[in-house]
């Protein structure tokens, strides 16, 4: 019969198992239903909002996610050490009870001896009456022995004792971890349910809106903005395709963050002129890095430090390159909710009007 805190566990591990699919199954086909219903017609006005929406909870549950499994790592460390610690004390008092045997043996021996054969030994007169000196030393001699015996009977009854309440506390201390430890893990197993639904949507909602990801149960890496942290891990110029995302655009690609939050920018920018926003240039490798510096002396950064190769730069077209033209005026009084501006440096040296940066701190803030 498994005891009362075992019952626990094993009610809570059932109790979050269940939490987690309740919140999967209610919330996955509100979100699923909202993108198939969307008619292209529809796209224009009502993805904007979704989009950025979307891109905000994959990334907020991406960091919940994170922080929920550092604390499970940091709970399984501590139960680790605690167990080291607790295997030490069981060592020790392994030891103390093997050292308390080898001075029990001889004393119960003796003892043993003199009760067993009274006649055969120095303390007879003691024990059949007699009060000579002898039987005086032999009754002192019995009584430091049958002492000595007591004593330590009584530090091995002690030695028990405290065993038995230090396998006591290993096992509330057990109980206790495996209760928090099975916890935290159902917390992180819901995080990542949720954080898989709102990228299943977020790609869905890519799909719907003609970027070429890929179409298998999982999420597409290239365009899921829980790992475009992974694409800093690569130098500049140099970030394999797998980890760019397709914008509308043909041939052009960016961080994933980037890529979600400028389609999200397009979308908003198609209601109002009517057409999608002219790019000339996004992601650019060290080769085309290389080739623009050349071309273009002094309007483009020293190749592998260009924020092209980093993938979170665009040069437009479209009449956003001509400086306070609609196009230039509407991305420069919106493209902040969206993560892009015109840094301050192409207003004048050199005054690159086309050219516009991601920061991923700009939406973070809204």
């Amino acid at each position: 019969m498994p005891s009362p805190r075992s019952a626990s566990l094993i009610a809570v591990v059932t109790a979050m198992t269940s939490l987690a699919s309740l919140q999967f199954v209610s919330a996955a086909p509100a979100q699923a239903t909202a993108v198939v219903k969307k008619s292209p017609v529809a796209t224009a006005a009502a993805w904007d909002p979704k989009l950025s929406d979307l891109r905000r909870q994959a990334e907020k549950a991406a960091t919940e996610l994170e922080e929920a499994t550092k604390a499970l790592k940091q709970r399984q460390s501590k139960i680790r050490t605690s167990q080291k610690q607790l295997e030490g004390k069981l060592r020790a008092l392994e030891v103390a009870e093997q050292a308390l045997a080898k001075v029990r043996q001889p004393l119960s021996e003796v003892v043993s001896l003199i009760y067993q054969q009274p006649s055969a030994n120095d303390f007879a007169p003691f024990l059949s009456g007699d009060s000579t000196a002898e039987a005086l030393r032999g009754m002192g001699l019995v009584t430091h022995l049958v002492g000595g015996r007591n004593e330590v009977i009584a530090e091995s009854n002690r030695a028990y004792s405290a065993r038995e309440k230090l396998a006591a506390e290993a096992q509330e201390l057990r109980a206790d971890n495996l209760l928090s430890e099975a916890q935290l893990a159902a917390e992180v197993d819901t995080l990542r349910k949720r954080s898989d639904r709102v990228v299943k949507s977020l790609t869905q909602a890519l799909l719907k809106m003609g970027i070429k990801v890929d179409k298998l149960g999982k999420a597409a890496f290239s365009c899921d903005p829980t790992k475009a942290a992974s694409a800093n891990e690569f130098p500049n110029g140099l970030i394999p395709k797998a980890y760019l995302c397709p914008l509308q655009q043909p041939g052009h690609t960016l961080r994933a963050d980037a890529a979600i939050a400028f389609i999200s920018m397009n979308e908003a920018y198609k209601k109002q002129f009517g057409t999608q926003i002219c790019v000339t240039d996004a992601y650019r490798d060290l080769a085309e890095q290389q080739s623009v510096y050349y071309r273009r002396p002094g309007f483009a950064a020293v190749p592998g430090r260009s924020n092209h190769g980093l993938g979170l730069a665009l040069d437009l077209c479209g009449g956003v390159q001509n400086f306070r033209s609609p196009q230039f005026n509407w991305i420069e009084a919106n493209g902040k909710k969206y993560g892009w501006f015109h840094p301050d440096w192409a207003y004048t040296n050199p005054f690159e009007p086309w050219h516009w940066e991601y920061d991923p701190k700009l939406t973070a803030a809204r």
